[in-house]
């Protein structure tokens, strides 16, 4: 009887190694993301300055968020966002926090057909005059995360970033 009570207790805790973590059922469309490192060239065409964005997502909050923390150049800008599930707006929706001083919120809605993400923010406290951002994201068939992204720049719209980020070992990001 002992060895039938200590082989169930190895089972059910194998069972539960092999369980993955929890989510808030609105945030599983991101667990493909969720323990990778990203790498993306975000140099505009033409530029000589390197822009190599890294970024980590993470599961936070029990489930209930996921973390994003990125950093450009080794510190040179960065940001940590949170991605939630806001009831009242029955919608994703994040809080996106610069080194630059500015911070950004907005929703996120996602196509089930593509699995593309897009977002729109507001943007608090930006010197540029940026006062909102749109991006789309989507991980591709062979593993990797394309993004792009378009400013309202003194109220008109203008093309922003774009990048195919690569999945790479763990690395440190880095703030200054």
């Amino acid at each position: 009887m002992k060895f039938f009570f200590m082989l169930c207790c190895l089972f059910a805790g194998i069972a539960a190694a092999v369980e993955p973590p929890k989510l808030h059922p609105q945030l599983e469309v991101f667990r493909p993301y969720l323990g990778q490192y990203w790498q993306g060239d975000l140099a505009q065409p033409g530029s000589e300055k390197p822009a190599i964005d890294l970024s980590h997502w993470s599961r936070a909050l029990n489930g209930q968020a996921i973390k994003t923390v990125h950093s450009i150049n080794d510190g040179e800008y960065g940001g940590e966002s949170f991605i939630f599930w806001d009831d009242t707006k029955k919608s994703l929706a994040y809080y996106y926090f610069t080194t630059a001083g500015f911070y950004t919120h907005g929703t996120m809605q996602v196509n089930p057909q593509s699995g593309e993400i897009t977002a729109l923010e507001n943007v608090e406290n930006n010197q540029n005059g940026i006062t909102q951002v749109k991006s789309h994201s989507k991980l591709m068939p062979d593993g990797s995360l394309q993004v792009r992204s378009s400013y309202l720049q003194n109220e008109q719209w203008v093309d922003g970033h774009s990048a195919l980020y690569q999945p790479v070992a763990p690395q440190e990001i880095i703030f200054k």
